[in-house]
């Protein structure tokens, strides 16, 4: 059996592919959102601007604890923080972190619907 390479197909696919650094970038945003506490956080945050403070009693952890995962997420640019006073408020950092997100969910919703 001989295989037959598409060399057109190849090269424009080629032109076309993430670098390994972006595609490295995008697989540490998809991995950052495989953990279920992370993802009630982005939820919160795709409902309403929240401080540490009310975001961990939304989600009912430890401020502590929500200030760990609230690093993470801003190292992936997935929040971002915005000082008022002493209070540091946070929200997803821009439209594509929420459409995501709401892509997401409404896939979940749907799988779990049928």
């Amino acid at each position: 059996m001989t295989t037959t390479t598409h060399l057109h197909r190849c090269a424009d696919v080629t032109t076309g592919l993430l670098s390994v650094d972006r595609a490295r970038i995008l697989a540490e945003t998809f991995q950052v959102l495989g953990d279920p506490t992370r993802v009630r956080i982005v939820h919160a945050l795709s409902l309403a601007e929240l401080c540490t403070t009310d975001l961990a009693s939304v989600v009912g952890m430890s401020e502590s604890a929500v200030s760990h995962q609230l690093r993470t997420l801003r190292q992936l640019h997935v929040v971002k923080s915005r000082r008022d006073g002493k209070l540091v408020f946070y929200s997803l950092d821009d439209d594509h972190i929420r459409s995501l997100f709401q892509q997401g969910l409404e896939h979940v919703l749907e799988a779990t619907e049928r």
